[in-house]
């Protein structure tokens, strides 16, 4: 979740606070939950269902192998699929996204601690940039096409450790990629290296719809 500091990570052109949403337990409830000072998980297995929304119409529906969403008017929220494990995987997604209007990206999004790195892989930015901002290190090229590679500072934030300061690594895809397609992360990761931007232990990983700036759309993807 991108941070405060633009306009709300939502926001606008980008900032995002982190507010409390409205999380139920379940089998399909989600297994992140957002407090207004930390970022809790709950124990679930493999599936892992991100469901983070503060304000707008967001229909989320999570399935075993992907997950759908619509929304309008949504001030920030970001909701996917993917996987709590010691490890990161490549992605394959086959699927569609449509943005009406706002900010809306698709991205592989995960976590990492010691250090505590929140990443982001952006396959589709409706404005191009998504949540790129900070310092551009460089470009690389995976899967077809060109990443610029961005790190950036969060200060005094909400994350999975709870409230504290900590970097964001982000991959932005030049050419954008609303529908299917494969990521290799690792091609991330060692790009990354190269650009002196080092990963911890893995926390987890989702393909992720994320909008903000009164955002409508729509998102279903089927992953693998």
């Amino acid at each position: 979740m991108v941070a405060l500091t633009f306009l709300t990570l939502a926001a606008t052109a980008i900032t995002g606070a982190l507010a409390a949403p409205s999380a139920e337990a379940g089998p399909d409830g989600p297994n992140f939950e957002i407090g207004p000072h930390n970022l809790a998980r709950r124990q679930g297995g493999m599936d892992y269902n991100q469901n983070y929304k503060t304000s707008g119409n967001i229909n989320f529906s999570p399935s075993n192998n992907g997950y759908s969403v619509t929304f309008s008017g949504a001030g920030d929220f970001v909701v996917g699929k993917g996987w709590r494990t010691g490890k990161a995987r490549n992605i394959s997604f086959e699927g569609q996204t449509q943005q009406q209007a706002g900010t809306v990206l698709v991205s592989v999004y995960g976590w990492t601690k010691n250090p505590l790195i929140e990443y982001y892989v952006q396959e589709y930015t409706s404005n191009g940039a998504g949540s790129a901002q900070g310092q551009k290190l460089g470009s690389f090229q995976s899967d077809g096409s060109t990443y610029d590679v961005w790190k950036h500072q969060q200060v005094n934030q909400p994350s999975i450790s709870g409230t504290t300061t900590f970097w964001q690594y982000i991959s932005n895809r030049v050419t954008k990629r609303p529908g299917s397609g494969v990521v290799t992360m690792q091609n991330h990761f060692d790009a990354w290296k190269k650009f002196g931007l080092n990963l911890g232990s893995h926390d987890y990983q989702v393909l992720a719809t994320e909008g903000w700036g009164n955002a409508a759309g729509n998102s279903k993807y089927t992953l693998s």
